[in-house]
């Protein structure tokens, strides 16, 4: 088993906040949820308001079979798409993958 564990720093855009963002984000992650067959188990949490405004902003947790699953699900259409959108909202990044 493969944890994919992925942090944003979201930022301010359109009219929108950064916790307005980080619902947005939330929100589509259903559609990957919901739509890349080989994601065994998807989550995305946001971190607290009460918390360093320094923190990310965001965590996606994600639990594959195996490495061949993970690497699909990076170039899967629907998972392309919500990457686009967090390149529209994101200042930062930072991932691990790890074996369970």
């Amino acid at each position: 088993m493969i944890r994919h564990i992925v942090m944003f720093k979201l930022k301010d855009t359109d009219g929108r906040t950064e916790y307005e963002n980080a619902l947005e984000a939330r929100e589509r992650f259903n559609a990957v949820i919901n739509g890349v067959e080989n994601l065994k188990k998807g989550e995305l949490v946001i971190n607290s308001q009460a918390a360093p405004a320094d923190n990310y902003t965001i965590s996606l947790i994600c639990d594959f079979d195996t490495i061949d699953d993970l690497n699909a699900y990076q170039v899967h259409p629907v998972h392309k798409e919500f990457a686009a959108f967090l390149g529209t909202i994101k200042t930062g990044r930072a991932c691990i993958d790890y074996e369970l």
